[in-house]
């Protein structure tokens, strides 16, 4: 899943991004309202974090600015005050959430997760369970048989990112703008590679990969719908 972070303080932003990424997620940062509305133009994004007192167009106006475009992205609001006009401000400019400095990480976290599955219709599942491979969403868990399997950040990602669309045919483009936060080439053979060690992990030693290719098309997940749960 692939978030866009506008957050003004430096450290603050680091501190964020890096944990979202060691959750699997891929972070584009920015420090100003102008950059964020840019970006958001630009790019499908799963989530939005913003802080409210950012240079440039704040919080409120960028959060405005974005519903205005008709974009249905979820928004998170960032703020230090917790004053309720302050909160009422933001949730009436078009955000779907609000969090007060300081926060707890994992709250956040919670919160993000939350926003991305009600944002998606219909409601996404928190489990996934095909072909002797158990996903769990919430847990970030994946088990095969059983036993839990090992699996990298951009790994896990991956895989999310098919299971959230199971049963679809997803495109070499949307994988790399969803899974990859820097430039990246999706025509380069990095996608293949990340597939075929995904499918080394997850796939019985026999029978057919839960992973589809399209030739000229891209991945699918083939989980049948009556393997996703929202439990």
């Amino acid at each position: 899943m692939r978030i866009l972070l506008a957050e003004d303080e430096i450290r603050a932003a680091q501190l964020l991004s890096k944990g979202l990424r060691e959750q699997a997620y891929a972070v584009d940062v920015v420090r100003n309202g102008h950059d964020a509305l840019y970006q958001a133009s630009l790019t499908d994004y799963d989530a939005i974090v913003l802080d409210v007192t950012m240079p440039g167009p704040d919080g409120f106006e960028v959060c405005r600015e974005i519903r205005q475009s008709g974009a249905h992205v979820p928004i998170l609001m960032l703020t230090a005050r917790d004053a309720v006009e302050s909160r009422i401000s933001g949730l009436d400019s078009g955000a779907d959430d609000y969090l007060t400095k300081p926060f707890d990480f994992g709250e956040l976290l919670a919160r993000l997760r939350a926003l991305i599955r009600r944002g998606r219709l219909p409601l996404t599942p928190a489990t996934v369970a095909a072909g002797g491979l158990h996903v769990d969403l919430r847990a970030r868990q994946v088990l095969r048989d059983g036993q839990a399997l090992r699996l990298t950040s951009r790994e896990f990602a991956l895989l999310e990112f098919l299971v959230l669309h199971a049963g679809e045919v997803v495109g070499r483009a949307a994988i790399a703008e969803h899974v990859w936060d820097s430039p990246f080439e999706a025509m380069s053979n990095t996608i293949d590679v990340m597939i075929q060690r995904l499918r080394r992990k997850i796939d019985a030693a026999a029978g057919p990969s839960l992973i589809a290719t399209r030739r000229g098309e891209g991945y699918m997940f083939t989980a049948p719908a009556s393997a996703l749960s929202a439990r």
